[in-house]
């Protein structure tokens, strides 16, 4: 792997492979995470999807696609710490697999660029059925997470444990801000954004380096840069002084129990290790005890969000199960705090993290997921140092570092009916 500047905030992660059939190439624009600007960026990627100055609608968009043998280019929206990321993934035959030896590097990079550079407008603003039918799709796929209870409790959780930080706005916005946008201001945030925002380029496939970085700069040639941010420095959280709960209730028929801990540590690497003992695994506390011993939950299991330093518990259970679920949720945190574990555990949960890190080099996406991660948060290791260390890790090093792990927020959605 190698990284490498393009342009004035542009940037190359080269991720050399003949494995594959397939060459992935991904252009990522890397901004601040903002409540005033999550809907209008998350928007920009569907639009510029629909048409370019020579390709302006998606059947004249579909045939140029169907010239490079199937090639796709999908929008994607990411979360990556306090850093929103848009922008597209193209996945094509990799040129050693292309009839006659044809070269579609270079077609695919141009067809990304236009999109990017060229969108079709009319007027200098975004072709209005374009705008108006994306602003619908959008408001509907905000709305579709509350059909989602347990993705809609997790991101409450954040929200209401981060209120006033970046970390606690969603990656698509919200409905009422979405709803706000018009034309004019679109077309204006697509301007700052493609001037000033980094953008983060990623290859995997069989060219060598030159070649692409020699392709991308053709292709990016008109893209417009006035100087790029570096990564946001992140928020600090400040947990409260005493645990905050929070009750909502909605015509649900099972609830959902979210839990948010702050942790005091440093030692990502322990609380990692930490976390995959706690809920982070099917071999967790959580799971093999508050799920399949108790039958307290009809799932449970914990997340470490290692750019916030924060864990978060997401569980369903029956109404009348709330304190009792909590109890022993609060329990099985104490157990790994302690030390109370068999020697398999351990070996299990660091044996979890490093077939994950292990296999991450089997998937174009997934390496392609984590370099935009570690792109976007300033950080600089790759698969095999982060593998480096988890083996590292003590048992002593874990405790201390769940140790320093409190509650902070404690979410819980409810029926309607339900008693409090």
């Amino acid at each position: 792997m190698t990284r490498t500047q393009l342009a004035g905030g542009v940037f190359l992660t080269y991720l050399p492979a003949k494995k594959f059939k397939t060459s992935l190439l991904s252009a990522q624009f890397v901004v601040p995470l903002r409540w005033e600007t999550a809907s209008a960026n998350a928007l920009l990627g569907a639009i510029l999807r629909r048409g370019t100055v020579s390709c302006p609608d998606m059947g004249a968009l579909s045939q140029r696609l169907d010239k490079l043998y199937g090639a796709r280019i999908d929008t994607t929206i990411r979360k990556k710490g306090e850093s929103q990321c848009a922008g597209f993934v193209a996945s094509l035959i990799d040129d050693c697999f292309a009839p006659g030896g044809e070269r579609l590097l270079e077609p695919a990079a141009g067809l990304l660029g236009e999109l990017i550079c060229h969108p079709v407008t009319r007027d200098g603003l975004f072709l209005e059925e374009y705008f108006e039918s994306e602003k619908t799709n959008l408001a509907d796929a905000i709305r579709s997470i509350l059909n989602d209870k347990r993705a809609y409790a997790d991101s409450r959780l954040l929200q209401e444990m981060c209120t006033g930080e970046p970390y606690g706005v969603p990656r698509l916005g919200n409905e009422q801000i979405t709803a706000a946008l018009h034309p004019q201001l679109l077309f204006d945030a697509y301007q700052e954004l493609i001037s000033t925002s980094r953008l983060e380029i990623f290859y995997s496939g069989s060219a060598e380096r030159p070649r692409v970085e020699d392709a991308l700069r053709a292709a990016l040639a008109d893209l417009p840069r006035k100087g790029a941010a570096a990564p946001p420095e992140l928020t600090p959280h400040i947990p409260p002084e005493e645990p905050r709960f929070i009750t909502e209730r909605l015509d649900v028929t099972q609830g959902k129990l979210g839990m948010g801990f702050a942790c005091g540590s440093g030692d990502a690497a322990a609380l990692l290790l930490g976390n995959t003992l706690f809920g982070g695994s099917s071999n967790s506390k959580l799971f093999l005890n508050v799920r399949e011993k108790l039958s307290l939950c009809y799932y449970a299991s914990s997340l470490f969000h290692r750019q916030k330093g924060l864990i978060t518990v997401s569980s369903g259970i029956e109404f009348e199960n709330y304190q009792r679920a909590y109890d022993e949720i609060m329990a099985q945190l104490e157990a790994v705090r302690t030390g109370r574990l068999e020697d398999w555990e351990l070996e299990a949960a660091r044996s979890t993290l490093l077939n994950a890190y292990a296999s991450m080099g089997d998937s174009q996406g997934k390496l392609e997921n984590f370099y935009l991660g570690q792109a976007a948060t300033g950080r600089d290791e790759s698969p095999e140092d982060l593998a480096d260390q988890v083996r590292a890790v003590t048992p002593e090093r874990i405790f201390a570092a769940m140790d320093t792990v409190k509650l902070d927020t404690v979410y819980f959605l409810q029926g309607k009916e339900a008693e409090a």
